[in-house]
């Protein structure tokens, strides 16, 4: 159960709409900073077929810090908007205390692309009724890092999300209420996400949900040659294939093709039953 909702995982696959209230993401550009049309867009990614919305008010790239009640002023009123929309609420923070009112406010889900940095979020997390996404990065929250080496990249993003998940288990967050996410592109080079796509399996196999974010990222483009607004072919590819390889969750920019995708996917898989039938029946 997340957010009232029931997921199958073991036959279902939820799509994530990404709603950004940042002047600077990488994808959109601010183009869904302002009040308004962050809540028009997660309406519409909803109207589109998104189970979750996932909001994020300050991007995972280095940059100066946001101040915590920006971030909070940023996130908590498209939570609110939200409520009771039909659709899984997730905030992407890294901020105890912005999880902590983002949560008060009825968020679902908290999504740490720092892979708890800070235990804090761990304990708010715990004495909530929410969803904690554990995701592996290697960087301190907006902070440069080096490029990055590792012998066995999917070896050892396996390894640091089994210690972070056994950190929130440690803290009271049950079995249950853990994501894990491999964290395509962050602190990673384009070989390192395709190996993380390919061998998939080896993320899945450590038995929480698998959410991938591969929606327009750089592996995408340099993979593909694709500039970033040419990338939704190359992210419906990754995104497909995620599933195949054991992904349950999937965080996408273009919610209908994204959905049209996921729902036709589950359909082969027999997950899903066809929407008629027609063909050939008469």
């Amino acid at each position: 159960m997340i957010g009232g909702r029931e997921f199958d995982f073991d036959r279902e696959i939820a799509v994530m709409a990404i709603i950004n209230r940042t002047p600077d993401s990488f994808f959109d550009q601010g183009a869904t900073f302002a009040l308004d049309k962050a809540v028009a867009a997660a309406h519409q990614a909803i109207s589109d077929g998104a189970d979750w919305v996932d909001i994020g008010g300050v991007k995972f790239a280095p940059g100066p810090p946001v101040p915590v009640e920006q971030e909070i002023d940023r996130v908590v009123p498209v939570v609110l908007a939200l409520r009771g929309a039909g659709a899984v609420i997730s905030v992407d923070t890294f901020q105890p205390a912005v999880a902590r009112a983002a949560l008060a406010a009825g968020a679902d889900v908290i999504n740490d692309t720092t892979g708890i940095h800070d235990p804090l979020m761990a304990d708010i997390v715990a004495d909530s009724d929410a969803t904690l996404v554990v995701t592996h990065s290697l960087a301190r929250p907006r902070m440069p890092h080096p490029a990055p080496r590792y012998g066995d990249v999917v070896g050892e993003v396996a390894a640091f999300l089994r210690e972070r998940t056994e950190l929130a288990l440690s803290r009271g967050i049950p079995a249950e209420r853990i994501i894990i996410d491999p964290g395509h592109d962050l602190n990673k080079n384009t070989r390192h996400s395709l190996e993380l796509t390919r061998r998939l399996p080896e993320i899945a196999a450590l038995g929480y949900p698998t959410l991938v974010a591969v929606s327009n990222k750089d592996f995408i483009g340099e993979t593909l040659g694709r500039a970033r607004d040419e990338r939704v072919e190359g992210s419906l590819a990754a995104a497909v294939f995620s599933i195949m390889q054991g992904a349950r969750i999937v965080r996408m920019h273009n919610v209908r093709a994204a959905v049209d995708a996921v729902r036709m996917t589950e359909a082969i898989l027999g997950f899903r039953e066809p929407a008629y039938e027609r063909h050939n029946l008469a």
